[in-house]
């Protein structure tokens, strides 16, 4: 499957809110190739010449139903300045199993392969997460302690799987509303 800006689904198509299943485990062919495309596409979307090359838009994470797959699968990969790799995941049926009271933002909101225009605000999330789920990179069940940005990422790319975008997060009466005791991250 060519995964590029346009064969990405946009938040303009209705299948974009649709729920998505479980994955069958172990996984299929079919489902692990589609994986690792999508784990490439996030990549390849931070290397100025491919995704030039290759009509991408930069990425640390991708859902499978933003390329039309209502499944359970996700893949990030956060880089540092440099473009190491800080972290990479290839994950299949994540959930978070505990998640901080404490609330986190980034204070130049966030963004999706999937959302077109700007949607201006904070979106506050749980500061920490806990996740479980089955990754085909270590071929293995994992938990993965996040904070910060990483526990952002992961709340955005698993809102997938139940429709939601970022932007239904926004306070539409107050954008930038100020929440008392959040962690805003630069």
């Amino acid at each position: 499957m060519l995964i590029n800006n346009d064969t990405i689904i946009k938040d303009n198509d209705p299948l974009i809110r649709r729920k998505s299943a479980d994955v069958v485990l172990p996984l299929s062919k079919e489902d692990r190739t589609l994986l690792m495309e999508m784990l490439k596409y996030v990549d390849d979307s931070t290397i100025p010449e491919i995704a030039e090359e290759n009509n991408l838009r930069p990425a640390v994470g991708i859902s499978a139903i933003q390329v039309g797959v209502p499944k359970k699968m996700t893949a990030i990969i956060i880089k540092d300045e440099e473009g190491n790799k800080e972290c990479e995941y290839a994950l299949v049926n994540p959930k978070i199993i505990s998640n901080s009271v404490e609330k986190a933002c980034l204070s130049s909101g966030e963004g999706c392969l999937s959302v077109t225009e700007e949607h201006e605000g904070y979106v506050y999330r749980s500061a920490r997460v806990k996740v479980k789920a089955y990754d085909a990179l270590k071929n293995e069940d994992i938990i993965i302690k996040a904070e910060g940005y990483l526990a952002i990422v992961l709340q955005h790319e698993l809102d997938h799987f139940k429709g939601i975008l970022f932007y239904d997060h926004i306070n539409a009466k107050d954008p930038f509303h100020q929440d008392p005791g959040s962690i805003v991250i630069e």
